[in-house]
């Protein structure tokens, strides 16, 4: 059976949107995977470790009959062919694909939760993701109310 899934990106080392559009290009070639959409590409501070370049993001949406788990063994393959190292907690990467939701299916495994839990928490994801929604819906999601909550959180506590 063929789902939807939704997948973000990140690049800051060399040039993100072409490193993005690489990673892009490689899952088409996986049999089982599908890209359908690619979100604007948005230029955003780091999170977390904070001494490095900004970073590029960007979404997508796929089509897949690969469960869950088996795309994320994709994701994380592709960024170990394009050189992808950690070293750093949320430092530079050529490249950083994470799972963020897959039609019909919850995880809480050691190896995988969907939806991603900290997918609420930035704006980085929730502005490409944005460009993905239809009527800022994604199944049962609203990341159009989650974004307008993350905006106002950020803005009160700018004025404190």
């Amino acid at each position: 059976m063929v789902k939807r899934a939704y997948l973000a990106f990140g690049s800051n080392i060399g040039n993100g949107e072409a490193h993005i559009r690489e990673a892009w290009q490689a899952l088409s070639l996986v049999p089982g995977v599908v890209p359908k959409r690619l979100s604007n590409m948005y230029i955003t501070a780091p999170w977390g470790y904070l001494d490095q370049p900004d970073f590029t993001n960007a979404c997508g949406e796929v089509e897949t009959a690969l469960s869950p788990e088996a795309l994320l063994g994709v994701c994380l393959g592709v960024e170990a062919g394009m050189g992808r190292v950690r070293q750093i907690k949320n430092g530079p990467r050529v490249i950083d694909i994470d799972l963020l939701l897959y039609e019909g299916e919850e995880r809480n495994t050691h190896e995988l939760i969907l939806p991603h839990p900290r997918m609420w928490e930035r704006a980085f994801v929730l502005e490409p993701l944005m460009d993905l929604c239809d009527h800022g819906k994604l199944f049962s999601f609203d990341v159009a109310a989650a974004l307008a909550a993350l905006k106002h959180e950020s803005d009160n506590g700018m004025k404190a």
